[in-house]
């Protein structure tokens, strides 16, 4: 009962959250059209527009990181294969136009048993993220660790603080770096990412990288590496414990 108790009330507090955020892009959207409404001669309509695609973008990022939250905890179950980390990179470098020319270092032969989309959105989610704080430098990199596979994401930016590690994955969290260089973020795209990673058996944590930036590190089991049969599943360790056999939880409810 105080498990059912802690999800309840991390799911309300989450609804919460979600409509604070949606109501705030509609609020200042309507601000903006209502004021040009009441002085339309002293109105640049050239910035109202902008302001209003602007909103506009906000709501429908906040709008597509809530469909992909809801098909993680309710969709239906996706089969897992095979997956090439070094491939997956690749694709997904070759199909970006990044600020950024995003550099690698990939060993060949590290794969994983995962849902490909499901991995690529955690890497797509690293990188926007990489893009977005980075200087000049945006790494990937695929490394194997005894029975582990790594997909390690670096950046030459301000780095996050040690202190905040942690908050960073939780959901609706901006640090105020994130929100001075990107005005139209989420703050869902990390919890996006280590929700994924911990449902393939995984981990998602940020230390910090030789430049002085953030080094984030994906750890996921090798293929054919024996799997847990029951695991720690939350968002946070502040969070509910649920035991769910293997797969089974892989894009299905958490």
């Amino acid at each position: 009962m105080r498990e059912l108790k802690r999800e309840l009330q991390k799911k309300r507090r989450f609804a919460s959250d979600a409509s604070h955020e949606l109501r705030t892009a509609v609020a200042g959207l309507r601000a903006g059209l209502e004021e040009a409404c009441m002085y339309p001669d002293e109105t640049d309509l050239g910035v109202l527009l902008a302001r209003a695609l602007r909103d506009v973008d906000r709501l429908g990022a906040i709008i597509t990181d809530l469909r992909v939250l809801a098909e993680i905890e309710a969709g239906p179950p996706m089969k897992p294969q095979r997956v090439d980390l070094a491939e997956l990179v690749r694709d997904e470098i070759a199909r970006r136009t990044d600020r950024i020319a995003v550099q690698h270092r990939l060993e060949p032969g590290v794969s994983v048993q995962a849902v490909p989309i499901q991995i690529g959105r955690v890497l797509t989610n690293l990188l926007d993220n990489a893009q977005r704080h980075g200087r000049h430098l945006v790494e990937v990199q695929v490394s194997r660790d005894d029975d582990h596979a790594e997909l390690t994401v670096t950046d030459d930016g301000e780095g996050v603080p040690e202190s905040e590690r942690e908050r960073i994955f939780r959901r609706f969290t901006r640090l105020e770096a994130a929100r001075r260089l990107d005005h139209t973020g989420t703050g869902l795209g990390l919890a996006i990412a280590r929700d994924l990673a911990q449902a393939h058996i995984g981990s998602l944590h940020v230390g910090e990288s030789e430049t002085g930036g953030a080094s984030f590190v994906l750890r996921l089991p090798l293929a054919g590496s024996a799997a847990p049969a029951g695991r720690r599943v939350g968002r946070s360790p502040h969070e509910a414990t649920i035991h769910e056999p293997g797969w089974a939880r892989l894009g299905g409810r958490t």
